[in-house]
């Protein structure tokens, strides 16, 4: 799968979703862009590299979202 597909691909998944949450474990993601976890680490941590995706951790959990949504991206700007 093309890197830029793969962006598209998670993109359009993870909006669609941003109703009901707006963090979601890296299964979601493989799921999303139907692909085996290790093909799908790569393009996920690509996506991290370049801002499209970031983590966020309670600490036991690792999970994923889009840049700049959730409820924490709005706190984080209200300086």
């Amino acid at each position: 799968m093309e890197y830029a597909e793969a962006v598209e691909k998670i993109k359009e998944g993870l909006t669609k979703k941003l109703k009901t949450k707006s963090k979601f474990y890296f299964n979601d993601l493989s799921k999303i862009l139907g692909l085996k976890p290790r093909e799908a680490k790569k393009l996920v941590n690509k996506m991290i590299v370049e801002q499209v995706l970031e983590y966020w951790s309670s600490g036991s959990t690792t999970m994923y979202g889009l840049v700049g949504t959730g409820k924490q991206a709005s706190a984080e700007h209200e300086d």
